[in-house]
């Protein structure tokens, strides 16, 4: 005879309770994507090092207050990076200060057997893609460098910052537009080759 507590009222097999997938705490996210989200927010425009720490750990500070992640329909990291848009756009507010380019914010120049003219042209080609980078508001510059540079798709991004996908879209395009005008004004070429077709 089947337990009762399996069968709803029509006599019809009622599966288990599922368990919801467990939270990752602020710790865990910590270990595990704050290089990234010093990175991330490199590309956004900020420079000295003190304060992509600060930004970090402010970031996880509101982890921490919020509970670490709960598993929904955005990544960790499209969540962390939501997240640390809202800490630079307050840090701005508070200081109103540009930002120092003392250091290039895209990445490090690739090392290896490409020799130092090799690792000179790639430098300059990521202080190229930072410049014109930086020609794009905060918010669309988030989207472009998440899409872009980070890969993620269109989905992730409009769970994470909570806006209708073709919101995301229009958003991407507009950036789009805007980052190869720079770009193009900046070096003369046509477009930089890491730029996708299409979200």
């Amino acid at each position: 005879m089947k337990d009762l507590a399996q069968q709803d009222i029509q006599g019809h097999d009622v599966p288990p309770p599922q368990r919801a997938p467990a939270a990752q705490g602020a710790e865990r996210l910590f270990v595990e994507h704050a290089a990234w989200v010093g990175g991330f927010v490199r590309r956004l425009g900020l420079r000295a090092p003190e304060e992509i720490e600060d930004v970090v750990q402010e970031t996880f500070l509101v982890v921490h207050r919020r509970g670490g992640y709960q598993p929904g329909p955005a990544r960790p990291r499209t969540w962390l990076a939501e997240i640390a848009v809202r800490v630079v756009h307050a840090r701005r507010r508070a200081v109103r200060r540009a930002p120092t380019p003392d250091e290039d914010a895209v990445g490090a120049a690739p090392s290896g057997g490409g020799g130092p003219l090799a690792a000179a042209e790639a430098a300059e080609a990521l202080a190229h893609v930072q410049r014109a980078l930086d020609t794009l508001d905060l918010d669309r510059r988030a989207l472009f460098v998440l899409f872009e540079l980070d890969g993620e798709p269109c989905d992730q991004l409009a769970s994470s910052f909570g806006v209708p996908i073709g919101t995301i879209y229009s958003r991407l395009h507009a950036a789009r537009r805007d980052f190869l005008a720079a770009y193009a004004r900046i070096t003369g070429a046509r477009r930089p080759e890491r730029v996708r077709d299409r979200p």
